[in-house]
């Protein structure tokens, strides 16, 4: 068995062991795992786009929603069959993100920021006015996927999808495209004198982010029911980039391990309204000061810390070396 087929494998034992979570837990609780599977597969698209290559987009969540609208548009107006108007959705994602690069990856730093960012309120404020079609912000309705609303099987959906995000993002970061995709981040002046087309590298990586946020979007457009503009205020996407630094910029399982780590605390901490942002910045200027590789760079030194003490536990516990 080759090394992919392999690792699809180990992904396949992954969902057999985590199928059994929603038997024990009650459906607010079902439901709270099942939104941060979602914002999993976000953070890990954000991650290959700003932790591997090094472009800090500030649209990612605004393609989540392109993805989402596409197809409950079609589904209201056209009448096309859910999957099919997923898929739009998706295309329609790319096609802007491939696009969007085209036209903003030659400017760097603050500027592809500032650049990407207005691109993301100039969509917002369009689905937001256009209400004859979109429905502004009484919201637009969308056909339940599995016609319940009950979260389980929404739950087996997103486990699903979320294991294959860390599959493909795992072959793609440990192929070649990973390795031009990390010379660019470090230094894109070096990678192009040695013949790495830069410009073309970067728009892929950004289009493959649109993709992994579309997927995403499209299928919890058609799990929450109702869509609106308000998931694509600048708060979600601080969320995204919050869940990435606490998890760990720059490693595989950083995205992973913190969109459910901040989802979960963002549950708990619900009642504290907004002012649960400023808890979340002030976790995060913590995590970058002590911690920049996040909790997975904590829970690596602590490995370290405890093979210092016991040698033997050590290397029964030592991780392998965090890929970046």
């Amino acid at each position: 068995m080759s090394s992919p087929l392999r690792r699809l494998g180990w992904c396949l034992l992954a969902y057999i062991g985590l199928a059994w979570l929603p038997w024990v837990l009650s459906g607010y609780h079902t439901h709270v795992l099942t939104t941060g599977l979602y914002y999993v597969i976000l953070a890990i698209g954000w991650n290959l786009l700003a932790g591997y290559t090094g472009q800090f987009s500030l649209a990612h969540h605004t393609f989540a929603g392109l993805g989402a609208y596409t197809s409950a548009l079609l589904g209201q107006y056209a009448g096309v069959p859910l999957l099919v108007g997923i898929a739009a959705g998706v295309i329609v994602a790319a096609g802007i993100g491939y696009g969007l690069g085209t036209l903003c990856l030659r400017i760097r730093a603050i500027y592809l920021a500032l650049a990407t960012w207005a691109f993301a309120e100039s969509i917002r404020l369009l689905i937001t006015v256009e209400y004859q079609i979109t429905r502004g912000d009484l919201g637009l309705r969308t056909t339940l996927l599995f016609r319940t609303p009950r979260p389980t099987p929404y739950y087996y959906l997103f486990l699903g999808l979320a294991l294959v995000a860390i599959w493909v993002a795992w072959e793609l970061v440990h192929s070649r495209i990973g390795t031009y995709m990390r010379a660019i981040r470090d230094d894109e002046e070096a990678a192009a004198t040695m013949g790495i087309d830069t410009f073309k590298w970067k728009r892929f990586t950004f289009a493959v982010s649109a993709i992994f946020a579309a997927v995403a979007g499209g299928f919890q457009g058609h799990y929450v029911g109702l869509l609106s503009p308000t998931p694509m205020k600048f708060n979600e996407m601080a969320m995204i980039i919050i869940m990435v630094i606490v998890g760990g910029l720059r490693t595989f399982p950083g995205p992973i391990v913190g969109a459910i780590f901040i989802e979960i605390l963002a549950e708990f901490l619900r009642a504290w309204g907004e002012w649960r942002m400023v808890l979340f910045a002030l976790l995060v200027m913590v995590v970058a000061r002590g911690y920049p590789a996040g909790l997975v760079g904590l829970c690596q030194a602590t490995v370290q810390r405890l093979a210092r003490w016991s040698p033997a536990l050590g290397l029964l516990l030592a991780p392998r070396q965090l890929e970046e």
